[in-house]
């Protein structure tokens, strides 16, 4: 039977092409293994060697727990290759294993200054922050949107929700510090805050609050009224 290369295959029909056009979702796990092997034999494209790879474990079943003996006794895959399928299988593992016990929840405003409040009070310059949460207030992750004097034409929401709709949270928690020490809100936050607030409403992601970090104290603009 006469072999096919990746070449030969359509652009739009090729693993790696398929993955940037669609997403890695959208292949097989046979394709998802030609992109690893990356180069098949003289006697087998990369992709007839997924295949083979995949029938001799019964699928994923078996290869999560093969050896690196075991996926090299199987033709054309060497050590380089049987050493990145162990790699990507770790890998793997080690995602489906994570816990998210140990993640800081935000209950109250305190628990948010609290959660910055020594990275940021001693700041010289004013940092914009924003924590994205996910439906338990558990801290997904930890943004700087931007570095400077604060004002609405800097802090674009488009910046504040792209990480939220990347890290899928459910809502955000800003906040900022003032250099000076004073927390005190100007006219410039509450413009951004209800800005962004209103933003959230569309995209229907919360603002769950905006706070102002002082030295060792804070003032949440929730507390205030503004949102």
């Amino acid at each position: 039977m006469e072999k096919l290369m990746i070449r030969d295959y359509p652009a739009d029909e090729r693993p790696r092409e398929r993955l940037v056009k669609n997403g890695a979702k959208s292949l097989s796990n046979q394709e998802l293994l030609a992109i690893l092997l990356r180069t098949g034999t003289r006697e087998e494209s990369v992709i007839q060697m997924a295949n083979k790879l995949l029938k001799n474990f019964e699928g994923l079943r078996l290869l999560k727990d093969a050896s690196l003996e075991e996926i090299m006794a199987v033709k054309g895959i060497g050590y380089a290759k049987a050493v990145q399928i162990l790699a990507a299988v770790e890998i793997g593992r080690r995602i489906g294993n994570l816990t998210y016990q140990d993640r800081y929840v935000i209950r109250s405003p305190e628990d948010g200054a609290n959660y910055v409040m020594n990275d940021m009070r001693f700041l010289s310059q004013e940092h914009f922050v924003c924590l994205y949460l996910n439906t338990k207030n558990q801290v997904l992750h930890q943004q700087t949107i931007f570095i400077g004097s604060l004002n609405a034409l800097i802090v674009h929401p488009r910046e504040v929700f792209k990480e939220a709709f990347r890290r899928s949270a459910a809502s955000i928690i800003c906040l900022h510090n003032h250099p000076s020490g004073d927390p005190a809100p100007s006219r410039e936050d509450i413009e951004v805050t209800k800005r962004l607030v209103e933003c959230g409403k569309l995209m229907g992601i919360d603002i769950l609050d905006h706070i102002i970090i002082g030295d060792k104290k804070f003032v949440s603009l929730k507390e205030k009224g503004y949102l």
